[in-house]
């Protein structure tokens, strides 16, 4: 019912800056919140950021005051705008967006996209 295709990681130096977008094609339904989440080595999957169809916002207490969320629902597409990034924030990040279809919900993941913080 839902692709999603991520892009924007990279390497990056830390204090340095990337943008994270994730797409969602649908054919029918809609997509409510969009979010995303990381997965460091050796960790869990983290929550960072998400947001729902109408702009309201959450982000991790770990990544706040440097990392903005936002979409465009014109395009079914989220953003993850990373600044001042730190070697704490190497992971693969991924792409979640809950789809629904009339009272039906469910969750679809990004192929994730890897975003390394190093000097």
């Amino acid at each position: 019912q839902v692709q999603l295709v991520e892009s924007g990681g990279g390497l990056v130096q830390p204090g340095g800056s990337l943008r994270l977008s994730c797409a969602a094609s649908v054919r029918i339904g809609s997509i409510n919140a969009m979010g995303w989440y990381r997965r460091a080595p050796g960790k869990e999957r983290e929550f960072v950021a998400i947001i729902n169809s109408g702009g309201t916002t959450n982000v991790a207490d770990s990544v706040k005051g440097r990392f903005t969320i936002s979409r465009d629902n014109a395009k079914n597409t989220v953003y993850l705008q990373m600044n001042s990034l730190k070697p704490e924030d190497t992971a693969v990040y991924y792409c979640n967006v809950v789809y629904q279809f009339y009272s039906r919900f469910n969750d679809y993941w990004g192929q994730g996209t890897q975003v390394t913080v190093s000097s």
